[in-house]
This record gives structure tokens, C-alpha cells and sequence, in this order.
């Protein structure tokens, strides 16, 4: 039996919100079934179901290119805008940060934690108020605050991002905070997927 996803619970699955957060917040773009299991962490027979009944839905588009079948957004329906808001601030962290860390130099790992993190991993509770995020690194500090700054508008929400160096987060510690967040659940961001 499949539980809906602690974030969004309308949802049939978490698949469904990774889905279409990742197509729907990307507008712009076209994506292969290929690209879409990769980003969702899935195999491309389930990328493909969903497609099948999104695109069913009109929800999203799909086109065949030689053996290739992308998928794209439909931004022309009502739908459009009040379904991308909404996953916007249920499954959008991880798509938007995914890119925007993918690209900021200096970022070793990266992790969502806290209430948004316990809601993705199925702990029942309300829709955190914010998105907190450890970055292991060195990336330069200024430039990781713009980016949350940039984050937090695109999700509507506070984006909160602690920046410790990859020895600090690798090595066994003390500090109850470092330990407090990784006892609890986490959400890495997949940044190898998203340079290539």
C-alpha cells in the first residue's frame, strides 16, 4: 500500500511530488524519462508511469524525439500556476537547491535537515514554516547567503543555511548541535547529478 507524502498529502506518492516539483519549477526545460529517474532517484519505468498519467491529466507534455521520450511542463492550463506553487513549497527544496548548490563552487555535501527533512522521510506533522540546510565546504560565505536569499524567494519561505567545513561535518564532535542534526533525519542533495 502506498502512503501519500508527509508533505503534500493530496499526492499519491513521494515519486508523484519529486516529479513534479522537479518538471514544474523547471518550466523552461524539457526532460528525458532518463534525466527524470536520475533527478527523482527512481528507475525509468516508474518516471514513465507517472508521465503517462500526468501527461494524461494535462498536467504535463510529452513528445517522442528518434527513441527519446521528453517531457516538458504545460504552462498553458489553469492548473499551471496554483500546482507550481504548491509544490514549490512542498517538494521544491530539493530540486532548487540541488541547482543552485550544484553550481556554487567550494560545496562539498549538502543536506536538508530539520521539519521540512522529517516530513519528506514521513514523520507526520505541519508544513514547516522553513528549509534548513548544513552545506559542508568552503564555499565563499557571501555568495552562499545570496543564493539562500535567492532560494527563500523562489519557495516563499526562510531558507536557512549553516556552512561548516567537510572536516568538521565528516569528523566525529562534541558540538550537541552537529550532533543534534545528524541524529535526526537528513535529505542529501544529489549535486553530482545536477553538475552533469
Amino acid at each position: 500500500m502506498k502512503v501519500s507524502p508527509s508533505l503534500l498529502p493530496i499526492l499519491r506518492s513521494r515519486i508523484q511530488g519529486e516529479l513534479l516539483a522537479l518538471v514544474l519549477l523547471h518550466p523552461e526545460r524539457e526532460y528525458s524519462i532518463t534525466e527524470l529517474a536520475n533527478g527523482v532517484g527512481v528507475t525509468p519505468t516508474a518516471v514513465l508511469r507517472e508521465v503517462g498519467r500526468l501527461a494524461g491529466g494535462g498536467i504535463l507534455t510529452d513528445r517522442r524525439v528518434g527513441r527519446s521520450r521528453l517531457v516538458k511542463a504545460r504552462t498553458d492550463t489553469p492548473l499551471y500556476r496554483p500546482l507550481s506553487d504548491r509544490m514549490s513549497v512542498s517538494f521544491g527544496p530539493l530540486p532548487l537547491l540541488t541547482e543552485a548548490l550544484a553550481g556554487l563552487e567550494g560545496v562539498q555535501q549538502a543536506y536538508i535537515y530539520g521539519s521540512w527533512a522529517a516530513r519528506y522521510n514521513g514523520e507526520p506533522g505541519p508544513p514547516p514554516a522553513d528549509v534548513d540546510v548544513v552545506v559542508a565546504g568552503d564555499p565563499d560565505a557571501d555568495a552562499l547567503f545570496d543564493l539562500a536569499e535567492e532560494v527563500s524567494t523562489r519557495l516563499r519561505r526562510e531558507v536557512n543555511v549553516l556552512r561548516v567545513s567537510a572536516e568538521a561535518w565528516e569528523a566525529r564532535t562534541d558540538d550537541p548541535f552537529l550532533t543534534s542534526v545528524r541524529e535526526r533525519p537528513l535529505v542529501r542533495l544529489n549535486l553530482d547529478l545536477e553538475a552533469q
